[in-house]
């Protein structure tokens, strides 16, 4: 393949209705992924296509789009893999700034509503703990926060819910493995995260550049830990008595 012809969404809401596909053509070279066609699109042929990217390492995970219908990091999709004619769009499940850039704030206000680590008052620095503990949470400190999870999940994308998305629900699976944490985020999840709207289509783990188990080792464990901590009624009449120190 020495050539593809590269179809790119255009449209910049904050100044035009106007949504539309650009097609270019774009030399191919071995080894060159998604992300360099843009850059050869951007420098050659339209400087005013707009791109978010950074490290072009698969590390920051800036570059997220949907190439042919996929969610995927452009800097990781060779261009071989994508094929003769590729099709890029923003991320769908956020406001577009501007042709492939997304507005992220949304996220990242989500981001501060999650309590963050606090230790037992017992615990004293530095907190000791036992490297199975490290490893149970380690998967999940490899996320990225390219939000491919979040931009695949059919209840972002398709539904008026107060769901946190797979993305913060990682974040809390973290913690609460932490066996040092003292904080119960179940109810957070149930009542304002809006666990309960996930029914574990696995999606968002399929996209996840790197590979983290999202359903299986962070959605159900914390969907088992709100049945525990809200619907189990001995259990809640425990803990209110602990709070109350009986």
């Amino acid at each position: 393949m020495n050539e593809a012809k590269v179809s790119i969404m255009r449209s910049e809401p904050a100044v035009s209705s106007e949504v539309k596909f650009e097609e270019f053509k774009v030399p191919v070279v071995e080894g060159m992924v998604v992300l360099d066609a843009v850059h050869y699109i951007q420098n050659n042929i339209d400087t005013t296509i707009g791109v978010r990217w950074n490290c072009k390492a698969a590390r920051c995970g800036s570059c997220a789009a949907e190439i042919n219908g996929s969610p995927r990091l452009m800097c990781k999709t060779r261009m071989e893999d994508a094929g003769p004619e590729v099709q890029i769009k923003p991320m769908r499940a956020f406001p577009v700034v501007k042709d492939l850039v997304t507005d992220l704030s949304h996220g990242y206000e989500v981001a501060k509503k999650i309590p963050p680590f606090t230790p037992r008052p017992e615990m004293k620095s530095p907190y000791k703990i036992q490297q199975i503990d490290i490893t149970r949470s380690k998967e999940f400190r490899l996320c990225i926060e390219c939000f491919l999870c979040m931009d695949v999940c059919h209840v972002i994308r398709e539904h008026h819910s107060d769901y946190f998305g797979p993305k913060h629900v990682v974040k809390i699976a973290a913690l609460d493995l932490h066996p040092a944490d003292s904080v119960d985020r179940s109810e957070l999840l149930h009542n304002e995260g809006g666990l309960g709207y996930c029914d574990i289509t696995k999606c968002c783990q399929e996209v996840c550049p790197e590979g983290i188990r999202i359903t299986d080792n962070a959605i159900i464990p914390e969907k088992e830990r709100i049945v525990d901590h809200v619907y189990d009624p001995i259990g809640r009449l425990i803990r209110a008595a602990r709070r109350r120190k009986w």
